[in-house]
């Protein structure tokens, strides 16, 4: 039988999803401690979400809250919205961005879209704020509706905002806020015209402003008509709460892991979605209903033996995000080190020998390393400043191209990133916009004998501080009778019986003490201990 008639058939017993098939597959595992949605694109994971049973996913989510204190040095409020930590407003985003002149300068203008204007429709004229009437506007004690944009991170509390927004399928209702947008990664002109005048059509209550999101492109305006109907009753569940309960307290819920696939995965260009539970498949069945019906066929479930993640070979690839080192196609590989600020990450051939022309070889190896850089940064959720240490390159077109090349990579990012062009020492700077705490937070606890370092001290550091510390301690009691029984690790033992036994031997001559040691396997390589022989006790 011909080679192409057996792919095809194991193709067909799958139903199409083996590790080699072409196209976009959204794959989701339940189990009962975690779920897991992995994006796959021609069989490479492009992005992976985890969400824990029992924790809180709370960006979105919308609370009514109570201001604690407020900082005029850091122009912010400490707002008790009923979790552990108080959140973080800054006055920038103390009040809705339309009112707010400083919104601009903070870094809460909407970058990525275009505003619209809506012809017909006048707005009204507001008073202008600036950070000095925040205090007055919302003194200690005063409750205001709040939406969370940042999770707690490390010992942080959440980052809030009062300019509020809900996400739909299609659209995003801003309650708050009379600004009409549509996004700017609909780029065709045509296309964004006849939005435009859809846009333009909607009856959208006085007050609100509307922002067309990607997934619109090519959809009739039926759709944007019943997610706008389904968002304005949304926020009228919310007014409700907020009107009847005290501060401070839970309006709105983010949906949790599965409600979000649907909405913001489930899009034109994603040719399935497969999940091993069929609870969870029906239930995503009854999402997409409400949304398109000729959606429900393309979610099916599938049950195996083996893991679907394994089957699928996106478990390896999982296990590899985790890596410091991350190998590219060419046979360079990235060094990436995650502080808790900045991430750094190095660019290096390896393997790569190329061609003869040196030069080729780097801007291979630098295209490359764009293109993964933009993918790990979004498969292990990391943030902040990063710097890309890539390889020297002379040619300044080859700098420009691979600029342009991480710039293009970075679009498809839900996070908000920026980049700067490549500097005169070959670095690439850029910032990603963190909500969450990285994924490998979230998976994985310090090492509790490098304490996260990734390093500790060799046996030969260790018996120098030994020597040290009872050298110390025999000139600090000189009439006392050294006798000294000195635990350490096992291998620090090994290595004094080795190599360093003349010179504890010389140690116990010169002070006229006796030294005995043990070894003890549960203590840590670092430690020691050191006990008078005589008194049982220990000596410091």
């Amino acid at each position: 039988m011909p080679l192409a008639q057996v792919i095809k058939r194991i193709r067909r017993f799958f139903g199409g999803n083996t590790p080699f098939t072409e196209g976009v597959r959204v794959v989701v595992n339940t189990e009962k401690l975690e779920q897991r949605v992995a994006l796959v694109e021609n069989g490479m994971l492009e992005e992976y979400t985890i969400e824990r049973t029992g924790t809180q996913h709370i960006v979105g989510s919308i609370y009514k809250g109570r201001v604690r204190n407020i900082e005029p040095g850091l122009k912010a409020m400490f707002i008790d919205i009923g979790l552990e930590k108080n959140a973080f407003l800054h006055f920038w985003d103390a009040i809705p961005a339309a009112d707010n002149e400083e919104a601009e300068e903070g870094g809460a203008a909407r970058n990525d879209i275009e505003e619209i204007d809506r012809g017909g429709r006048e707005k009204k004229k507001k008073k202008k704020i600036t950070a000095r009437d925040i205090p007055g506007l919302y003194p200690v004690g005063s409750e205001l509706l709040v939406q969370v944009t940042k999770g707690p991170i490390g010992t942080k509390g959440p980052r809030i905002t009062t300019n509020i927004s809900l996400a739909g399928r299609f659209l995003v209702l801003m309650p708050l806020n009379d600004m009409f947008g549509i996004s700017r990664k609909i780029e065709e002109p045509r296309e964004r015209d006849r939005l435009r005048k859809i846009l333009r059509k909607l009856s959208v209550p006085d007050g609100m402003g509307v922002i067309m999101r990607t997934v619109c492109m090519g959809k009739r305006a039926r759709y944007f008509v019943r997610d706008l109907a389904m968002l304005v009753e949304q926020w009228e569940a919310i007014s409700k709460i907020s009107d009847t309960k005290k501060a401070p307290c839970l309006a709105f819920q983010e949906p949790d892991l599965i409600e979000r696939t649907v909405r913001d995965f489930l899009t034109e260009d994603v040719d399935e979605v497969i999940c091993d539970d069929e609870a969870t498949s029906l239930r995503m069945r009854e999402l997409v209903g409400q949304i398109s019906r000729r959606s429900k066929k393309r979610i099916r479930c599938q049950r195996t033996a083996e893991p679907i993640f394994d089957m699928l070979g996106i478990q390896k690839q999982i296990d590899n995000a985790f890596h410091r080192q991350v190998w590219l196609k060419c046979g360079g590989y990235l060094v990436i080190d995650e502080t808790e600020a900045l991430i750094a990450i190095d660019v290096n051939t390896g393997r790569n020998k190329g061609t003869d022309d040196l030069e080729k070889t780097i801007f291979q190896t630098n295209m490359e390393a764009a293109e993964e850089v933009a993918r790990q940064l979004r498969l292990r959720n990391i943030g902040g400043l990063v710097v890309v240490d890539l390889i020297d390159m002379k040619s300044r077109r080859d700098q420009q191209a691979v600029y342009k090349a991480m710039k293009d990579r970075l679009r498809r990012d839900k996070a908000k990133t920026q980049v700067m062009p490549i500097s005169p020492l070959g670095l690439m700077e850029m910032t990603r916009q963190r909500l969450h705490e990285s994924l490998s937070t979230a998976v994985y606890d310090p090492c509790p004998t490098c304490n996260g370092q990734g390093k500790i001290k060799s046996t030969e550091t260790m018996s120098v501080e030994l020597q040290r510390r009872v050298n110390t301690l025999m000139q600090k009691y000189p009439d006392t009778e050294h006798d000294l029984l000195i635990t350490v690790h096992p291998d620090v033992m090994n290595r004094l019986r080795t190599k360093d036994e003349a010179l504890l031997v010389d140690l116990e001559r010169r002070h006229h003490g006796r030294l005995s040691f043990r070894a003890d396997p549960n203590l840590h390589r670092e430690n020691m201990l050191i006990i008078n022989a005589q008194t049982g006790k220990e000596m410091k």
